[in-house]
C-alpha cells in the first residue's frame, strides 16, 4: 500500500539483517528495536505510541519465547507483527446495524478528508450487500457540497435526500432529522448523513456536529481522517472525540504517497476501531479494515485473504465452470481469454493485487514499472479480430495480422507476441486440465516428470556404465554400492516424489473435478 511504502521498506530491511543471525544477543535485539523506533518516528507515528510499541517488542524479544525458539529472527518478526496488529485495533470491527431500521450512520471529519466520496463508496457497498441506503446532504456550508453528493449518489446508484441547495443556505440539523423520517417512511434501511467540515477544528464545527448527533441519535458515528495529514491526525482525532465522540474510524487516501504513519496511531490513541480503509478514487475502492491483514502488508508478508475475497467478488462462478469445461475439452479460445481479462479488470488495479502477494516489497521497482494499460492493449488487439479469428488463431496469416495491428493501433510484432503467449498459455492449461504437469517455459522439464520408466532405464544404464563405487571410505563405498543396486528398480512415483506412493484413482478423480471433468 503506497501510504505505508517507506515504513514497510524500512522494517523489511531491518528484519532482513536480523535473519542473518543464528542466535540473537541482547545487543542484536536493542539494535533491531532502535531501527524499528526510527522507522516508526520517520513515518509520523505518534511518539507515545512508538514508545509503548518498542517497549513491548523489546520485552518480548528478550524473553523466553525468543530464546527457546528454533528460529529467533522469525520469532521477533512474529512479535512485531502481533504488536502492530494490537496498535491497529486488534480484531476487525464491522458496522453495527440497528434492530429497528433505519440504521443511522453519521460522518464527521475535516473539510477535504474525503467524507462525501466515502459516503458514495459506503452506499455502493451497502447496495451490493442488499441494503437500501439513503444519502442525506447535511453539508450546507461548503460551496457545491450538495451538488457533489448528488453526483456521487448517481454514480453509486443510491437515493439522495437534498431539500436544501446548500452554499450557506439551510439548517443542517433540520435536514438530518427530516431525512431520517423520510428514510423511515420510504423504507430505507440505512441512512448515511454527510455533515459539514472545516479547514481546522473550531467551536462552530463541533457544535453543529454535536447538535446533529443529538437530533438523530445515530447508531454509528464514523470519523473520516485523511491518512496523509501527518502528526495533526492524532490531535484532530482527539478533538473530535472530545467534541462529538465517534464509534469508528475511516482511513481515506491510503493510495497516496505520504508517510501515513500517524494514521496508525489513531486507533491506539482514541481507543476507537478502524472500520474502513479507502484505497483509491473509484467508488469500488473501499475495503473493510482488517488489522492483521494491514500489519501483514506493512511487514511485506502479503495479504492473500483480501486478494481471494476480491477474486470471489469479481469472478462469476458459472463462468468459471464454463471455462473449466472448455479447458477440459480443449475449446479455450481468444474470446474466452478476453472474457477472463475483463473479469480480471473488475478486481481493480493489477499493481494493488500484485502488491498483496508476499515478498512483493522486494520487487518494488518492477511493480512501479508495470504498465496497467498492457491489458487494454491486449484487449484492443483481440477486439480487432473477427469472431472466426478469435476462435481459431491458426488462420491468422500475414495480411490478417497486419489488418489487426492497424485496427488496434499496435504493431504486427505485438500481435505475434500476443498469439504466441496465448498458444503457450492454452497449451499449459490444457495439460493441467488433463491431470498432467506442464513444462514451464524457461525452466525445462520438471524433475521426475519424464516418460514412465525413463528414470529406471537411465538408472540401469548408469549402473552398467559406472559399475561399483571406487570410494576409499568403506562406509561411503558400501552406501554408494547400495544406491546403485536399488536404482535398477523404480522406487519413486510418476510425479518425481521419491518413495511416495502413486496417486490413487480417487485422488485423480478429485483432481479432475477441479477442472470440471466428470
Amino acid at each position: 500500500m503506497a501510504t505505508f511504502g517507506t515504513l514497510s521498506d524500512r522494517l523489511t530491511e531491518t528484519f532482513r539483517n536480523l535473519r542473518t543471525k543464528g542466535k540473537l544477543t541482547p545487543a542484536d535485539v536493542d539494535g533491531t528495536v532502535r531501527e524499528i523506533r526510527r522507522a516508526l518516528l520517520d513515518a509520523d507515528v505518534a511518539l507515545a505510541v512508538v514508545k509503548d510499541f518498542t517497549a513491548k517488542v523489546r520485552e518480548r524479544a528478550l524473553g523466553d519465547e525468543v530464546n527457546k525458539a528454533l528460529n529467533p529472527a522469525q520469532q521477533v518478526v512474529q512479535i512485531v507483527n502481533e504488536e502492530l496488529i494490537s496498535i491497529l485495533g486488534g480484531e476487525q470491527r464491522r458496522l453495527e446495524f440497528s434492530k429497528t431500521p433505519p440504521t443511522v450512520i453519521m460522518l464527521a471529519g475535516l473539510q477535504g478528508s474525503g467524507k462525501t466520496t466515502f459516503a458514495g463508496k459506503l452506499a455502493k457497498q451497502l447496495e451490493g450487500e442488499g441494503h437500501t441506503p439513503l444519502l442525506i446532504a447535511a453539508d450546507l456550508q461548503r460551496p457545491n457540497a450538495v451538488n457533489q453528493l448528488q453526483v456521487v449518489a448517481e454514480q453509486a446508484g443510491a437515493t439522495i435526500y437534498a431539500p436544501e441547495p446548500g452554499n450557506g443556505i439551510g439548517d443542517p440539523v433540520k435536514v438530518s432529522r427530516d431525512g431520517v423520517e423520510h428514510a423511515r417512511r420510504h423504507q430505507h434501511d440505512v441512512v448515511i448523513i454527510d455533515t459539514a467540515g472545516r479547514l481546522g477544528v473550531d467551536a462552530e464545527l463541533m457544535k453543529q456536529a454535536a447538535d446533529i448527533r443529538a437530533a438523530v441519535q445515530p447508531d454509528e458515528v464514523l470519523f473520516v481522517i485523511d491518512a496523509m495529514i501527518g502528526q495533526d491526525a492524532v490531535n484532530t482525532a482527539k478533538a473530535f472525540q472530545e467534541g462529538v465522540d465517534f464509534t469508528g474510524v475511516v482511513l481515506s487516501k491510503l493510495d497516496g504517497d505520504a508517510r501515513g504513519g500517524a494514521a496508525l496511531s489513531v486507533a491506539s490513541v482514541t481507543g476507537r476501531p478502524i472500520i474502513f480503509a479507502s484505497t483509491g478514487e473509484a467508488l469500488g475502492d473501499l475495503e473493510p479494515f482488517h488489522p492483521d491483514r494491514m500489519a501483514s502488508r506493512i511487514l511485506d508478508l502479503g495479504d492473500i485473504l483480501t486478494l481471494i475475497e476480491q477474486a470471489q467478488s469479481a469472478f462469476d462462478e458459472a463462468e468459471a465452470e464454463k471455462l473449466a469445461e472448455k479447458l477440459a475439452t480443449e475449446t479455450f479460445t481468444l474470446e474466452d481469454f478476453l472474457e477472463q481479462m475483463q473479469q480480471l479488470k473488475k478486481m481493480g488495479s493489477m499493481k494493488k493485487m500484485l502488491g498483496m502477494l508476499p515478498g512483493m516489497g522486494q520487487m518494488k521497482q518492477q511493480l512501479d514499472d508495470f504498465d496497467e494499460r498492457e491489458i487494454d492493449r491486449t484487449e484492443a488487439i483481440i477486439r480487432s479480430m473477427t469472431p472466426g479469428e478469435r476462435r481459431n488463431p491458426k488462420v491468422l496469416n500475414g495480411s490478417r495480422r497486419l489488418r489487426i495491428a492497424r485496427g488496434s493501433g499496435m504493431t504486427v510484432t505485438d500481435v505475434n507476441q500476443l498469439v504466441a503467449r496465448f498458444e503457450q498459455a492454452a497449451k499449459m492449461m490444457k495439460t493441467v486440465a488433463r491431470g498432467g504437469t506442464p513444462n514451464i517455459p524457461g525452466m525445462g522439464p520438471m524433475p521426475g516428470m519424464g516418460r514412465p520408466g525413463a528414470s529406471a532405464k537411465r538408472g540401469k544404464k548408469g549402473a552398467k556404465s559406472k559399475g561399483a563405487s571406487r570410494s576409499g571410505n568403506p562406509a561411503k563405498r558400501a552406501a554408494e554400492n547400495s544406491g546403485i543396486a536399488s536404482a535398477s528398480t523404480p522406487t519413486g512415483s510418476g510425479f518425481g516424489l521419491g518413495g511416495a506412493k502413486a496417486p490413487t484413482e480417487a485422488d485423480l478423480a478429485e483432481i479432475q473435478k477441479l477442472f470440471g471433468k466428470n
